[in-house]
């Protein structure tokens, strides 16, 4: 529950320190007081958003604070899962810069708003006007009977396979599609791999085809200067090798007189067993080369054929036209796996889909029986409210589709006449008669529900009199299971308060403030009187007032 909260800087509240008891607190005050400025103050630390307008000095950040007790609310899931540290006491903070950044923490630990958020959502439920609005939807109306139904655990693990369901469904939309466009460019890459495979493409081919093909382009040429390169060497007068010899003879037979001179003898046999080699190999290659008409003109076409697939695809090498033939065989192997992959979606959706089904049924079955239990709660809690000749009814229908609340839709019925017509509550209630609807509806869910906080902004709207002190009795007995904040404006509902708050104006000379705190029982007794009489605070007033405040 709320234990403290603290304020700075926002909108028109300057500074406040406020502690909350547990039971039912009553805030009241006069209209731009600044109540509903609490309301926002709250919403921040419990993950709403906000800017720069909400800063009432420009120039200095905003900072609210709240100190709330979780002991016994089983909590702790939500912090380990977040991966922050569990107390007892936690404290929220926001803060909003004057260039509009905002930060949130959690005991002094930086977080995401969604964590702040998700937090919040456990915590505080804040019952404002616009959410009696929200009571004409649908949405809110299956939200409400699935919290009296107690589904959460069911939704929490529908949501889960729900979830799966779509993503698996798109999955298998988008294979099927993927599939049927597959089918189309199968024959096209078939053919394009079927190119390269009679192609026979081997990396360094081309490299290859094209010295062997200037070899022979110019065979004449080379035969001619090898032969002449043979003849300098062995035929010429002295030739090379012969004048070689002769000098490492003559060297040989001088080393004998010199260890300088035999290592020179050695270089020179070096030398000649070197152009020995070179001289043979010359004459093998000459040998061999011969202008070949027919085999330049295979390697001609074979090149002509390297040449056309680069041209065609847009390639410069061997190596990226077999990158290529491998993506196409890639592509190929995929649209051959698609219809493996279809066939194992269609089954994880149909085994998702089963079990969609199976808790869709168990949400029916506990929302059917607990039709019956908030139709009678409802009818009583609303007599008591001052429409004994209200009727409430549920209507659940089938739906042909999963939602993400299962297979059902719910309409709420209401009539607040003896032999009015049912109709959806939004074609018949009144203001009043909507805020009042909301209340029976909150302090049924109230009974089932693990929240520590509810607060109240204005429940008590269109109402008055009996049905305000009606009202008040349904807050405080709402207070026994969890903390129950109301803003109100009506004297018979603060007096069954155990805590009253007074919001009020404060004006200085150039700017006015908001405050609020806590009244003693002397000016509860006060506060009470002025609401009775017109801010006139008389004896008769002060004596109704004790007789409306339950000590």
């Amino acid at each position: 529950m709320l234990l403290h909260l603290s304020v700075e800087n926002f909108i028109l509240i300057q500074d406040l320190e406020l502690d909350f008891h547990a039971g039912f607190t009553a805030i009241t005050g006069e209209t731009g007081a600044g109540k509903s400025i609490l309301v926002g103050a709250l919403g921040l630390i419990l993950g709403q958003r906000a800017d720069t307008q909400a800063l009432m000095d420009k120039t200095r950040k905003c900072i609210v604070e709240g100190s709330f007790s979780l002991e016994g609310y089983g909590l702790e899931t939500l912090f380990e899962d977040a991966d922050l540290d569990y107390e007892n006491v936690t404290t929220l903070r926001r803060e909003i810069t004057p260039q509009g950044k905002s930060r949130a923490f959690i005991n002094d630990t930086p977080v995401n708003l969604s964590i702040l958020k998700e937090l919040g959502d456990r915590l505080v439920d804040i019952h404002s006007q616009n959410q009696t609005l929200e009571l004409n939807e649908s949405a809110f109306q299956m939200a409400m009977l699935d919290s009296y139904s107690g589904n959460g655990t069911e939704l929490l693990n529908y949501a889960i396979d729900f979830l799966r369901f779509r993503t698996l469904r798109k999955e298998l939309g988008d294979a099927v599609e993927m599939e049927a466009k597959a089918l189309l460019d199968r024959e096209y890459y078939e053919f394009q791999l079927e190119e390269f495979n009679k192609a026979n493409l081997s990396e360094n081919e081309q490299e290859e085809l094209e010295q062997e093909l200037e070899l022979l382009n110019h065979a004449e040429e080379i035969k001619t200067k090898l032969m002449s390169a043979l003849h300098l060497l062995e035929e010429s007068d002295p030739g090379i090798l012969s004048g070689l010899a002769e000098s490492r003879q003559v060297v040989d037979q001088a080393s004998r007189y010199s260890n300088h001179l035999e290592s020179i003898a050695q270089r020179l046999e070096s030398s000649y067993i070197e152009l020995k080699e070179i001289a043979h190999e010359l004459r093998g290659m000459s040998e061999h080369i011969h202008y070949d008409p027919e085999r330049i003109q295979t390697l001609s076409q074979r090149l002509d054929h390297i040449y056309h697939l680069q041209q065609k695809h847009k390639l410069s090498s061997i190596r990226d036209l077999l990158n290529y033939r491998d993506e196409i065989q890639s592509k190929l192997e995929k649209i051959d796996t698609l219809a493996d992959r279809i066939s194992q979606l269609s089954q994880e959706v149909a085994e998702v889909e089963d079990r969609l089904g199976e808790w869709c049924v168990l949400l029916t079955e506990k929302r059917k029986t607990a039709i019956p239990g908030i139709e009678k709660e409802m009818e009583s809690v609303l007599a008591d409210l001052g429409m004994v000749s209200a009727r409430f009814r549920i209507i659940l229908d089938p739906l042909e589709l999963f939602t993400k609340d299962g297979k059902d839709k719910v309409t709420f019925l209401f009539t607040a006449n003896r032999g009015g017509e049912l109709r959806e509550i939004q074609k018949v209630a009144s203001g009043g008669e909507l805020s009042r609807l909301m209340l029976a509806l909150k302090s049924l869910v109230v009974k089932r529900s693990m929240l520590p906080t509810i607060l109240f902004d204005e429940i008590d709207s269109g109402v008055s009199g009996e049905i305000a002190g009606k009202i008040g009795a349904i807050l405080r007995s709402m207070s026994q299971r969890m903390q129950v904040i109301a803003i109100t404006h009506l004297p018979q509902i603060a007096g069954k308060a155990d805590q009253h708050l007074l919001a009020f104006k404060q004006e200085h000379a150039q700017s006015t403030y908001s405050n609020l705190r806590e009244l003693n029982p002397e000016e509860r007794i006060n506060e009470i009187a002025r609401m009775l009489s017109d801010d006139i605070i008389t004896d008769t007033a002060r004596a109704a007032a004790k007789e409306l405040i339950i000590s």
